[in-house]
């Protein structure tokens, strides 16, 4: 297992000194210790001896070839890319808080532990539901406390804080992204754990909500409606530093039966006659789907004209249609969810794209590498494809369950299709009892190396400047202090350490203004770049760490 050096601030990370690329394999030696075989002559090479010099030249007892210390590349290998998720529900209280009776204290131990468990399995992002039911997991004037919270809908914690505030510090400062997680159109359940704020839209306006089975839900077909969630979420990203917004795969709501098996509409008879009545042409099924397109346009727009930095992502179903490909069989989340998700990613409404590929590679009929495969094929405006991974069935119980090596090999048939870049895990709980030994499976293998988030080059992209990094050399220690022109601060610094067998890779929040080098790791060399919002980085500058005496007045190479 590769060591790892944790600091307050972030993961050290050992990278191979022949670099990286797409391919995350664990660390070798840049030179092997000793040498395998003899570089051949030249005039031997093509196969052509020349028995002149060799009936000249006695033959010698062969030598021991001389021991060799592994040395590092004399330039850092590039960083490694690839978005590593996991979702952290609060519906139903499944992943966070545990319970509803917590105190503030009790849960924000809960959420620097997810934190902490996210940084030492190198996650990179973590998706945080704030609106599970038309209510809010942060301070909003829109919609009510979230029951799940406090217990009572409306009810603000005591002692006060915000949590979507305080998840987004405690990601920041671990370098890892944070993606405000947003239910469009459930609005709770009928026989919730509390009554109903006064807030809340069955309330202050119940024409737009419906009872659909057990759910309560926002009629898709109302023009209100829509406007409520694009407020909403503009809101959130006005007055929060998110990294992202994300949608799940509720937009119409799953079927409901009746006792008998018959499905039960979706009770939006009104909505869609007041749509015929103004001139509406389209049928049932394509007016719903036409909602859901235009309400998914309306935040990929409203987002990004919010902050252009911003990515917008939706996590489908991860089947289209079945028959798309031929092999694949299973639910209609076009027919029956009323979701084109592949006019989403067509389009380019979407920054990055997360189908639910909740299957085992051997399921035939919704085969993981089939389906991402058809959906890398729809990506023709190249966004990024991070698929879903039911991660928490790896290593459990019954009969939907897989082995954890499965799991592993979803990662690596996601690693090897072309066009995609990165997973999300589904969800952190079985990450914080480590089911199955399945963190340890996943340190030691795929995620034994840190990696940022892919760049995003479609949004607003002007690279950071170079950074001006600075040596202040000390009796006890070195410290490397951070700096840009302008003394504007990156999104993130990274910073790698060049030792005799491998580069070690920081990754450091934009805020840091100067770091410590471990005296024990006698690094010759740092290299600094800086990363911007959307992940593209800098030229790096780098400084030798040899003794002043060894090298140049600036300490430059």
């Amino acid at each position: 297992m590769t060591s790892v050096r944790r600091t307050a601030a972030g993961v050290l990370v050992l990278a191979s000194a022949l670099g990286c690329g797409r391919q995350l394999a664990p660390i070798v030696p840049a030179v092997p210790e000793r040498p395998t075989a003899a570089v051949p002559n030249r005039d031997t090479a093509g196969g052509r001896l020349d028995s002149s010099a060799a009936r000249r030249t006695p033959p010698r007892r062969a030598m021991p070839a001389p021991r060799q210390r592994p040395v590092a590349s004399a330039d850092a290998p590039p960083m490694l890319r690839e978005f590593r998720g996991v979702w952290v529900a609060t519906v139903g209280n499944m992943d966070w808080p545990s319970k509803r009776t917590l105190s503030t204290a009790e849960q924000q131990a809960e959420l620097r532990a997810i934190f902490d468990r996210a940084q030492a399995l190198k996650l990179n992002a973590v998706i945080f539901q704030v609106r599970p039911a038309a209510d809010a997991l942060y301070a909003s004037t829109l919609e009510p406390w979230s029951e799940f919270l406090t217990g009572t809908q409306g009810k603000r914690p005591e002692p006060f804080w915000d949590p979507l505030a305080f998840a987004i510090e405690e990601a920041h400062t671990r370098g890892i992204e944070l993606h405000a997680w947003f239910n469009p159109y459930r609005a709770g359940f009928v026989n919730g754990k509390s009554p109903a704020a006064a807030s809340h839209l069955r309330r202050s306006n119940p024409l737009l909500v419906k009872q659909y089975g057990p759910y309560l839900w926002m009629d898709p077909g109302e023009q209100a409606v829509r406007a409520r969630t694009v407020r909403v979420v503009v809101d959130v990203v006005k007055r929060y530093d998110v990294d992202g917004i994300h949608l799940d795969d509720y937009f119409y709501p799953y079927p409901e039966s009746d006792r008998r098996g018959r499905v039960v509409p979706f009770p939006d008879a009104t909505s869609y006659a007041r749509y015929r009545k103004a001139g509406g042409t389209l049928d049932k099924a394509d007016w719903r789907r036409d909602n859901v397109n235009t309400l998914v346009r309306e935040l990929d727009e409203a987002v990004h004209k919010a902050k252009p930095w911003v990515r917008f992502g939706i996590s489908p179903f991860g089947i289209w249609r079945p028959g798309y490909p031929a092999q694949i069989k299973g639910f209609d989340a076009y027919e029956r969810l009323y979701a084109d998700a592949r006019k989403w990613l067509r389009e380019g409404w979407v920054d990055y794209f997360t189908p639910q590929l909740y299957w085992p590679t051997t399921k035939m009929a919704q085969s993981y590498p089939v389906l991402l495969d058809w959906w890398a094929g729809e990506n023709v405006l190249q966004r990024h494809l991070w698929p879903g991974n039911f991660t928490s069935l790896a290593g459990g119980r019954g009969s939907t369950a897989f082995p954890v090596s499965d799991l592993l090999e979803q990662i690596r048939l996601t690693r090897l299709q072309s066009g995609a870049s990165g997973n999300v895990h589904f969800s952190m709980t079985s990450f914080l009892k480590n089911q199955a030994g399945m963190n340890d499976t996943l340190q030691e293998g795929p995620y034994a190396a840190a990696a940022l988030p892919p760049a995003s080059p479609w949004l607003p992209n002007t690279p950071p400047p170079a950074p001006v990094p600075l040596l202040q050399r000390g009796r006890e220690s070195t410290q490397l202090r951070l700096g840009a022109p302008g003394r504007t601060a990156p999104w993130q610094w990274v910073v790698r350490l060049r030792t005799d067998t491998a580069w070690i890779t920081m990754i450091l929040p934009g805020a840091t203004d100067r770091w410590p080098i471990p005296r024990e790791l006698a690094a010759t060399k740092v290299t600094v770049s800086a990363v911007n919002r959307v992940g593209i980085e800098s030229s790096p500058v780098s400084l030798s760490l040899v003794p002043r005496s060894t090298t140049s007045p600036t300490g430059r190479f």
